[in-house]
Order: structure tokens, then sequence, then C-alpha cells
């Protein structure tokens, strides 16, 4: 076995499993943040509940995939934060915002409710936009120039859009009553935004490097790939289908498949993060260098990999337990 081939491989598996069960958990809560302006007093709360025993945990994935960046590309990890840094910055500010707001917002007195609502939706935007922005500079390898700016922007928009799909098919799974058909409507509207993030994400990837144009549209590779596409709009398919009956289903007390939307919607996120992992392993910096270039050595490598080998079946452990714990309808908000 060579170490120094595989060990990389290893890493950068465990990177993008950490980021893409980050995108899941922690899109979601995310999600529940943008569209809290939405709700009512009683629906604010209820909202809360529902993510509060998850929404703290579910950021330690990024600090896991942070910090496989760190100890295990080193030279990446330079790169990629030094380019990034602005919207890094305003993401960290966004998540201490609503960390903040989290607390402070059930402990105030009436008249300054609103205000920390409005705080907890606002530093849920602002981490929603910046990573948005993060992914759309990193595809186009931190490209100068308005153009690719503006590309990031509007991956920011629409992976904010795919964050309040998330959160609205997690409260249709959470909740009942009013709520639930506010949810409803909330993803119905919500679609779209998430199928242009997805557009944007699929269509300007092949066009940043030539490599990753010839991995898809190669012969046979193209025909390969095929159900990536094709499975994902079935599944926005799906969901335009499935929203409109549970709301009916809804009106008439009737609760069955409400997981379904959220269950098509990570489907959605695996397959497009599955692309995008094709698309660009092995490099770690679009057009700059792979995973092997970046690479700690690998002595250092086997350390790191012993330690991750310990710490993450715990985190999975630790969250799992907590989403069967807290699994079913979310009841109202209340601190003893």
């Amino acid at each position: 076995m060579n170490a120094a081939y595989w060990l990389p491989v290893i890493f950068a598996g465990l990177m993008g499993l950490a980021m893409l069960v980050y995108v899941v958990l922690d899109g979601f809560d995310l999600g529940v943040g943008l569209l809290l302006p939405l709700a009512d007093d009683a629906g604010k709360d209820r909202m809360v509940a529902s993510i509060g025993p998850f929404w703290d945990a579910n950021e330690t994935w990024l600090v896991l995939g942070a910090g496989l960046l760190l100890v295990a590309f080193p030279m990446a990890h330079g790169v990629v934060f030094g380019a990034l840094y602005i919207p890094v910055l305003l993401m960290l500010v966004g998540l201490i915002l609503r960390g903040v707001a989290f607390d402070f917002r059930v402990k105030a007195r009436d008249p300054h409710r609103p205000w920390w609502n409005a705080i907890f939706a606002l530093g849920s935007l602002l981490a929603s936009l910046a990573q948005g922005v993060m992914l759309g500079r990193y595809l186009t390898g931190f490209a100068d120039g308005a153009l690719s700016w503006l590309f990031a922007l509007l991956v920011g928009v629409g992976l904010s859009a795919a964050y309040a799909l998330l959160g609205a098919c997690w409260l249709i799974m959470k909740t009942d009553g009013p709520l639930q058909a506010r949810a409803i409507s909330w993803a119905r509207h919500s679609v779209a935004g998430a199928a242009l993030a997805v557009l944007l994400v699929s269509g300007v990837t092949p066009l940043v490097n030539p490599a990753i144009a010839a991995k898809w549209f190669a012969l046979p590779q193209l025909f390969l790939l095929l159900p990536l596409p094709l499975g994902t709009v079935a599944l926005f398919a799906l969901q335009l289908i499935i929203l409109p009956r549970l709301a009916r289903r809804q009106a008439v007390g009737n609760d069955r498949y409400c997981w379904l939307p959220f269950a098509a919607t990570v489907g959605i996120v695996l397959l497009a993060f599955w692309g995008l992992a094709y698309s660009v392993f092995p490099q770690v910096v679009i057009g700059r260098m792979d995973i092997w270039q970046a690479a700690s050595d690998p002595e250092a490598l086997w350390i790191i990999l012993w330690g991750a080998l310990l710490v993450l079946p715990c985190i999975i452990a630790y969250t799992a337990f907590a989403y069967r714990v807290f699994w079913g309808k979310a009841d109202s908000l209340s601190y003893q």
C-alpha cells in the first residue's frame, strides 16, 4: 500500500464527508433562521424549538472539515482561506450573531424580542450568503474580475434559497397545524431558487477548467454520469408534485409522508455534492494544486488519521443520539 498516495485520498474523502453532512444538517437550521421573519410570534418560538437540540452540534461538522483542511492539506489551507478571508469573516460574524440571538431571544422581554428575532434571521442570512460566495469563488479558482464576483454572489443567493428549502421541508416534517401549512407554502416558493443554485454550480464548474469539462462530456463518462442530472431533475419534479398534495392532506389533518420533501431535498444535495466532488477531484484548489501536492507528510497523516478515527465515530454517535432522542414533532419552546 502506497501511503503517500492513499492517505491524501482518505483525508479528501473525510473532508468531503464532513462538508456534506454540514450542508445537510446546518443547512436546514440556517434555512429555518432565514424563514423566521415570515412566521407569527408563536410560529417563531416553534421554529426555534424545532432546531434547538441540534443547531449547535451541527456546526461541529464545519469545524471538522476546516480542521482536516488545515492539518491534512496545509498548503491548500493557506491558499483557500487567504483568498476567502472576507467571506469567512462574514460567515463567522453571522454564526456568532445566531448563537447570541438564539439564547437571548427566549429570555428577552417582549419589547426586545423582535430585535433578537431579527438578529437571528440576519445572522442566518449572512452565514448563508457568505457560504455561497465562498463556494462560487472556489469554483472560479479565485479569479479576479467583476464577472467572477457576480457569479459568486449569485451562488450565494442560490445557496440561501436551497437552505430555505431545506429549512421549510424540515418544518414540514417537525411541525403541524398552521405552521406546517406555511412551511409547505415556503417550500413551494423555494424550489425555484434551489434549482437555480444547482443549475449555476453545475453549469459553470465545467467551464472553469477544461479538464473538468472533459471528465463530464467525454464518452463513455457522459452516459455513466447521466443518472446524476436526471436524478436531480426527478427529485425536483417530485417536490413540485408532492408539496401541493401535502397541502391538501394537511388541510384535512392527514400528516402522512410529511418526511418526503425533506428526504427529496437531501437527495438533491447528495447528487449535487457527488457531481461537484467528481468534477473537482483530485484538485483541492482548482487549477493550482491537487491533493498530493497540498498534503502533509505521510508520517504526519498517519498520526492525524488515528486521531480522526477516534473522533469521527464519537461525533457520529452523539449526532445520531441527539436526533433519535428528539425524534418526532417539535413542542413549544420553553426554558426551565
